[in-house]
């Protein structure tokens, strides 16, 4: 690994306590790698961890705390706008305040998770600041890898939570139908690829589709994860979107839920195999 020869061998994790932020942080300290958490709220530390608390990522004194990190890896994200907490505050100006932190701290590398299917013409609001998060760290001069997400599939990721909860209410929905595709990801091989998008250097500069190796309809998705033990159900899907809308409590799946899942963002992994080095798991192992 490239970056364990330097003194500033450490890395540094924003959204440490997320479904990836908490995969990432076990596959490191597995490794023996040294991490520091960015978190609000306080955790119990592993071995090989460092958790500094925080409420402003404008204070100076994080600087000398990440002076022996060599990169670090940006998760924080908002899928769900509010009044309080918008896409644009999250979204973009707190990776602003990321950039201006890894500059501060000479910090050389950021790993960035952004969305897949974020592109320049996108019109979907949370898209459009992905979009604008991710040219923020393009214009940074950092060393930059961008990492454009599809579903993460692991122990308790959220979409496996959703569904989970709807069979203990004895019925899956699915928005219209179904047949929109996704390409689910293993976290262990994200976990893995975010650990190689640091150490090896064809990774420099580069914006990469975070995709697993095979494409399936949410239909199909959803009846190889209920196994035949829960009821399956369509619905129209202006009655999932108007329900989101108008209801939100009460809906099953959020407006930008809906617009992500039915939105049949398909890619070629092979690029991404051909980076890490290694073959992703079969989508047969992850369900």
């Amino acid at each position: 690994m490239i970056f364990v020869k330097e003194k500033r061998s450490q890395i540094a994790i924003t959204g440490a306590n997320g479904f990836v932020g908490r995969n990432i942080r076990k596959f490191l300290s597995h490794n023996k790698m040294s991490v520091i958490s960015l978190t609000r709220n306080k955790h119990m530390p592993l071995k090989y961890e460092t958790n500094i608390r925080y409420s402003d990522l404008d204070q100076k004194n994080l600087i000398p705390k990440l002076k022996n990190c060599y990169a670090l890896v940006h998760l924080i994200g908002q899928g769900i706008q509010s009044v309080d907490a918008t896409y644009d505050d999250v979204n973009v100006e707190l990776t602003k305040k990321i950039v201006k932190l890894c500059q501060n701290a000479k910090i050389r590398k950021i790993v960035y998770i952004s969305g897949f299917g974020v592109n320049q013409s996108t019109t979907f609001g949370y898209f459009i600041s992905k979009f604008e998060a991710e040219q923020e760290i393009i214009r940074s001069g950092l060393d930059y890898t961008i990492l454009r997400a599809s579903y993460i599939v692991g122990n308790n990721d959220p979409l496996t939570k959703n569904l989970n909860k709807q069979i203990k209410r004895g019925t899956i929905i699915i928005p219209g139908s179904g047949s929109y595709r996704l390409q689910p990801i293993s976290v262990n091989d994200v976990t893995k690829t975010i650990l190689a998008s640091i150490a090896n250097k064809q990774f420099s500069n580069k914006i990469v589709d975070l995709v697993g190796p095979q494409t399936i309809t949410f239909e199909n998705f959803v009846k190889k994860f209920a196994k035949k033990q829960t009821k399956i159900k369509k619905i129209d899907l202006e009655e999932a979107y108007r329900t989101a809308l108008n209801q939100p409590k009460n809906a099953i799946y959020g407006l930008d839920d809906l617009n992500i899942l039915v939105g049949d963002f398909v890619g070629n992994h092979k690029k991404l195999e051909q980076l890490c080095g290694f073959k992703l798991t079969p989508l047969k192992e992850i369900l």
